[in-house]
Parts: C-alpha cells; structure tokens; sequence
C-alpha cells in the first residue's frame, strides 16, 4: 500500500472536526518549496567524520550521564 492510500485510510477514519486540522496542515506543507540540493565537499567531509566516530550504536543514557557527571 502507497502513502496516498495510507493517508487517505487514516483521513476516512477521523471524525469530521478534525479534518479542518488536517486540511490546513497539508495546505501549509504543499506551499512549502523545500530546495533538495546534493551534500558539497564540506557536508561529504563532516559525514565521512561522523562514519568515523559512530559505528552506528547508540550509548545508553546511564552511560552519557555518567560521562557529563549528571545524577539521573
């Protein structure tokens, strides 16, 4: 199943009031000019770094906490 026919799905379960909601919402996103434009050399630098320091994990919080000294 598409997006559309999720979206349209979900649109035909909501009760009548909250449509105006939703409506509104995707006139505001549909005037949205968002420009994708492809990573420079600097943006391809910081990722190629960020590959380098993050294998991916996340670090548990308990563990950051304890890290920065916080008390949780």
């Amino acid at each position: 199943m598409g997006e559309r026919e999720k979206l349209k799905q979900i649109i035909d379960g909501l009760p009548e009031y909250k449509l105006a909601y939703i409506t509104n919402l995707i006139l505001d996103i549909a005037k949205t000019d968002i420009e994708e434009i492809e990573p420079d050399e600097w943006d391809l630098e910081m990722i190629e770094r960020a590959k380098m320091v993050n294998d991916g994990h996340g670090v548990p919080i308990e563990t950051l906490a304890s890290e920065l000294g916080v008390k949780l």
